[in-house]
């Protein structure tokens, strides 16, 4: 079974989506307009509150900074045998990613702690385009360097600052842009956020779809492996979180949305920095990198059912136990 699923994940590898130079356009329109309607639910009281009640803040940052990437990691050297360098290197991606701001709302239904979950979201997502970036340059490189000894890896290079350089344009500029305009316009802000949030999910959904339609056959012939090692990343990731928040006593409600904010990765932006070839030029890729695509983009589905689920579980156990 496992040399079959390495076989067939292999098949995956030669998908690669090219949407031209005005396609691309409009994939890099979307995207700032998703991080815009992010940064306007971000105060920067947030911040302040940071500094105030620091320890649960700090312990999740570490955990989806630091732990989440590590423990990724050590899973795709584990699965090396069975899964191909392109899908460990899309859990990489993914863990590398800032939190999916979904995860606000999941986190309100785990009646966990709703401010510790939009300030984690807030600070992964303001240094999202520092963070992601050197994430991925170090655990893929690391990743690429061990299993490169066995043979079992292409010559590849990792980006780092042309990564750097596309998410500092592409998020750093509507994340100010939304800073400051929660900032100086209150009361369009109240207005405008729920709507361009969900704008923003429709939007990002219907180019996803677009995309990945050419090559839905190949998905479906390989869901059921795509489906585990997701299964089993993300299982893993929200066990990083609990376990994180059981090991430093914090109290249950911030447990939950430790739980919840290190399993709810903002897997889209992983997807989109795919869609750009400044970032994964095909020359340097082979074009072939098919297998990160397709973990991305199952993520960003699997992370809400998985996400609900938990929140079913929490909200069916009393806080005080």
């Amino acid at each position: 079974m496992f040399i079959e699923m390495k076989e067939q994940l292999e098949a995956l590898n030669a998908v690669s989506i090219n949407f031209g130079e005005g396609g691309m356009f409009i994939v890099n329109i979307i995207l700032a307009f998703v991080m815009f309607g992010v940064a306007l639910g971000i105060k920067v009281q947030t911040f302040k509150d940071v500094f105030l009640r620091p320890k649960s803040v700090i312990l999740g940052i570490l955990l989806q900074w630091i732990a989440l990437p590590a423990v990724t990691f050590l899973i795709a050297l584990a699965l090396n045998p069975f899964i191909t360098p392109m899908i460990a290197l899309g859990m990489i991606l993914v863990a590398s990613c800032p939190g999916g701001n979904i995860s606000n709302f999941i986190s309100s239904l785990s009646k966990g702690n709703t401010e510790l979950s939009v300030s984690m979201t807030a600070v992964t997502t303001a240094f999202a385009p520092v963070i992601t970036p050197l994430n991925f340059f170090f655990w893929g490189n690391l990743y690429r360097q061990i299993v490169a000894i066995k043979g079992d890896i292409p010559f590849l290079v990792i980006p780092f600052m042309p990564m750097l350089q596309q998410i500092l344009l592409l998020l750093g500029v509507p994340i100010a842009l939304g800073l400051i305009f929660a900032r100086y316009f209150p009361n369009a802000t109240k207005k405008i956020t729920k709507p361009a949030q969900v704008l923003s999910i429709l939007l990002f959904i219907g180019m996803v779809t677009v995309s990945f339609s050419q090559n839905f056959q190949i998905f479906l012939d390989n869901i059921f492996y795509v489906f585990f090692i997701v299964l089993l990343h993300n299982a893993c990731a929200l066990g990083t979180g609990y376990v994180g928040g059981l090991l430093a006593k914090v109290p249950v409600v911030d447990r939950r949305s430790l739980t919840i904010e290190t399993g709810i990765q903002n897997s889209g932006l992983g997807l989109i920095l795919l869609f750009n070839p400044a970032i994964f030029p095909p020359e340097v890729w082979h074009g072939h990198y098919g297998g990160m695509l397709f973990i991305a983009a199952w993520w960003g589905i699997w992370h809400i059912v998985s996400g609900l689920s938990i929140a079913f579980l929490f909200r069916r156990t009393p806080v005080s136990k």
